[in-house]
C-alpha cells in the first residue's frame, strides 16, 4: 500500500495515495515531441484541457515551452554549474501562450486543478495569480535563480523534477552507472533546498524525470526500482507517457510518431503505480484512468 499524503495546493488539499491521480498534459507549443503543435492555438488548447477534464483528469498541466531532446532553453544561470543556454521561448512569449489558457479554463471550469509547467519564476507567479494551483518545474528550482524564492512566497503545490544538464546537451552527457542512486540523491538535495527557502514539505511532490537527461537504457532501472523513491518521504509523480524508451521497448521504429506508444505508455504507467507513484502525468487520459483503476485495485 502506498503512503498517503495531504498535498497542500493553495487553499485546497489533494489526498494522495487513496487512488492514483491523473495529470493530463496540455502543450501550448508548436514543437512538443508528443503532439507537434496540435494544441498551439489558444482555443484548441482550452478545448483540449476541458476534454481531458471530462475524460477524468484530476489535474491539467499546461505548458508553453518544449523541453524535448535537443531543445534550447532560456537559462539565466544554474547555481551548480553556471551553465548558459540561448533563449528558446522568452518569458513574454510563454506568458502569451499559457496565461490566457489558464485563465479561460479556470473561468469555464472553476473547480479545475491546474498545474503550470514552467521553470521561469515570472510565469509561475503569473500563473498562480490567474488560477493555477501547482507549479511543475522540470529543473527542480535550478534554472531560474528566482524560482525557489518565488515558490516559497506562493502557496501553491510544487513539483520538483530531476533533470540532468539541458535538453540540447543530453546526447553528450556521460553514461550513468547507477541512475537510481544518483536521482534519489539529487532529488533529496532539491527537496532540502526547497524547504530551506521556505517551501513547506506538505507542498512538495517529487518526480524522477524519466527521459530528462537519461539515456534510453537508463530509464528502465528508474522504472524497475521506482519503489526505491518512496523512502525519500514525499509523494511521487511519474511521467512515462509516450517517452522514447517506451517506444524502444515496444520495438517501434525510431521515427515512429509518439502517439503510437499508447499501449507501452499504459504498461509503464501501471508499473510506476504498482511501485508507488501517487500521480501520473499522461497524454491519453481516458485510457490512463481506466488502466489506473485496475492498478489501484491491486495496490489496495
Amino acid at each position: 500500500m502506498r503512503a498517503r499524503f495531504a498535498w497542500q495546493i493553495g487553499s485546497r488539499t489533494l489526498q494522495l495515495g487513496v487512488r492514483t491521480l491523473i495529470m493530463g498534459i496540455v502543450n501550448v507549443t508548436p514543437d512538443s515531441f508528443s503532439d507537434g503543435g496540435q494544441f498551439f492555438d489558444r482555443a484548441d488548447a482550452v478545448d483540449h484541457a476541458l476534454r481531458l477534464l471530462d475524460d477524468g483528469a484530476d489535474i491539467v498541466d499546461i505548458g508553453g515551452e518544449s523541453t524535448r531532446p535537443g531543445a534550447a532553453v532560456d537559462v539565466a544561470r544554474t547555481p551548480s554549474s553556471a551553465l548558459y543556454a540561448k533563449c528558446s521561448v522568452t518569458p513574454e512569449e510563454e506568458f502569451a501562450r499559457v496565461i490566457p489558457v489558464i485563465n479561460e479554463v479556470k473561468r469555464l471550469c472553476p473547480s479545475a486543478v491546474i498545474s503550470v509547467d514552467t521553470y521561469k519564476a515570472a510565469i509561475a507567479s503569473a500563473a498562480v495569480e490567474n488560477g493555477a494551483d501547482i507549479v511543475n518545474d522540470v529543473s527542480g528550482l535550478q534554472w531560474d535563480p528566482h524560482m525557489a524564492e518565488t515558490c516559497a512566497d506562493l502557496t501553491c503545490g510544487v513539483v520538483l523534477m530531476h533533470m540532468r544538464g539541458l535538453p540540447e546537451t543530453w546526447r553528450n552527457l556521460p553514461k550513468l552507472e547507477d541512475p537510481v542512486t544518483l536521482v534519489k540523491h539529487e532529488l533529496k538535495l532539491a527537496a532540502d533546498q526547497a524547504q530551506d527557502v521556505g517551501i513547506a514539505r506538505e507542498r512538495i511532490v517529487l518526480d524522477p524525470g524519466f527521459g530528462f537527461g537519461k539515456r534510453l537504457e537508463e530509464n528502465y532501472p528508474l522504472l524497475t526500482q521506482f519503489d526505491e523513491f518512496p523512502s525519500l518521504g514525499f509523494p511521487l509523480l511519474a511521467g512515462t507517457s509516450r517517452k522514447s524508451f517506451v517506444g524502444r521497448a515496444m520495438g517501434l521504429p525510431k521515427d515512429s510518431p509518439a502517439c503510437d506508444r499508447l499501449t507501452g505508455s499504459l504498461a509503464a504507467m501501471v508499473i510506476s503505480i504498482m511501485r508507488g507513484a501517487h500521480i501520473v502525468r499522461v497524454h491519453d487520459v481516458k485510457e490512463s484512468v481506466e488502466a489506473a483503476r485496475v492498478a489501484d485495485a491491486v495496490v489496495e
